[in-house]
């Protein structure tokens, strides 16, 4: 039932900002039951989420918002492939406190009236610089969302079209933690069936969350995406000094 609780939950903050369902679930359940199963509860839900909110405008949408990101998106799998290399030589508590103590940051900043936008026609110049940062924090880290969160919160990025970039990003990334752990054995006879069954309270928790997010306007989103943003931040520094 507390497994049931946290999914929905985490479902809910899915579908209201974009983001934040894996941390949510494994910080949640990681505190009663063994990291491994955690870690496994939370991927095929995931892997769900992210193409409903992906394709939830449909498959038009999805594929001109890939096609509008592409550089970002194409820098971030790339730096991914290349940082996942340096595990054994920088460690993740370390690139966990690299992007947490930056993205917590700017978040505050944020939410105090510090506001930091990015200028149109430079767009590509940022896309480079933080595709690589996410890249090579999600290669090492498995974590890349909080510097994409931030990358389209800067570049004023409407909340329905921030929803379904962040869920092409991340769909991408689920899709290979997916087959990434079925061969690790992480996903497994015993495992997978309780993944699958997390996919009820995380559904049904997105569910609303999209309707919450459609009722809210851009500024609310705005703010509400940089608490988030903040929670997010404070969890990296956490795993970045407790391990």
């Amino acid at each position: 039932m507390l497994c049931f609780a946290i999914a929905l939950v985490a479902g809910f903050v899915k579908g209201a900002v974009g983001f934040a369902m894996p941390m949510i679930m494994i910080s949640g359940m990681g505190s009663f039951i063994a990291p491994d199963v955690a870690l496994a509860a939370l991927i095929i839900p995931t892997v769900a989420a992210n193409l409903f909110q992906a394709f939830r405008g449909g498959f038009a949408a999805a594929v001109q918002a890939a096609r509008d990101y592409r550089a970002f998106i194409g820098i971030i799998l790339v730096f991914i492939a290349i940082s996942a290399q340096l595990v054994s030589v920088i460690s993740a508590q370390q690139m966990y406190l690299l992007l947490g103590v930056p993205v917590t940051f700017f978040a505050l900043s944020q939410l105090l009236g510090w506001h930091i936008a990015f200028r149109p026609e430079h767009r590509l110049r940022y896309e480079v610089i933080l595709g690589t940062v996410a890249g090579i924090i999600g290669g090492v880290s498995g974590v890349w969302g909080p510097p994409t969160v931030a990358y389209l919160t800067a570049l004023k990025t409407p909340k329905t079209d921030q929803l379904r970039v962040q869920g092409v990003v991340y769909g991408a990334g689920a899709l290979v933690l997916l087959l990434a752990h079925l061969k690790s054995g992480v996903l497994n006879a015993q495992t997978l069936p309780f993944s699958v069954v997390m996919l009820v309270p995380a559904l049904a928790g997105l569910w609303v969350g999209f309707r919450f997010h459609d009722r809210m306007d851009q500024e609310r989103f705005r703010m509400l995406t940089l608490f988030v943003l903040v929670v997010a931040g404070l969890n990296l520094i956490r795993r970045g000094l407790l391990g």
